[in-house]
């Protein structure tokens, strides 16, 4: 190690912890805005359809385009726990802040792509008026990855502060 990081205070290593600690759920919801965005404008027009059909507009849209925001939430919790773990063991700042980052960016390109997909589920559901439950597994399997980030991301601090 460096004399310059040997030397950082107690406050700086702590600070850098921390900002692990956010990464993880400014990411997640950097992802969560662009995946709610993409499937939220797709139900629009998916709407902006039925009624110009003159046919009901199916509410189930909005499952589709609220998909992406629970990355925010696995963000909050994985900042948490990083934020926790800053307070145990400062001197790992720099896997917090790795934890953090790689964590978030996992997190928000499930949400991005949850939020395409769900986009096309909205075009489907709207065309076919059929396949919702279809549609929410394939959005859950995408999910899916934003929660095994965030559960070995956990198993890892654990592993780091002894826990």
């Amino acid at each position: 190690m460096s004399a310059e990081v040997e030397g950082m205070s107690e406050a700086m290593k702590i600070a850098l912890g921390y900002g692990g600690a956010f990464s993880a759920v400014a990411l997640g919801a950097f992802g969560s805005a662009l995946g709610t965005g993409a499937a939220g404008a797709a139900a629009v027009g998916a709407w902006k359809k039925c009624y110009m059909q003159k046919k009901p507009a199916p509410m189930q849209l909005a499952v589709f385009a609220g998909a992406p925001l629970s990355q925010t939430i696995y963000g909050f919790l994985m900042m948490n726990f990083i934020r926790d773990a800053v307070v145990l063991n400062p001197d790992a700042w720099p896997a917090y802040l790795l934890l953090g980052m790689l964590g978030g960016l996992a997190m928000a390109a499930s949400a991005l792509f949850q939020g395409k997909a769900g986009a096309g589920a909205c075009d489907a559901l709207v065309e076919t008026g059929q396949g919702f439950s279809n549609y929410l597994i394939a959005l859950g399997i995408i999910e899916t990855t934003a929660l095994f980030a965030m559960v070995f991301g956990i198993m890892i601090l654990g592993s780091i502060t002894g826990g």
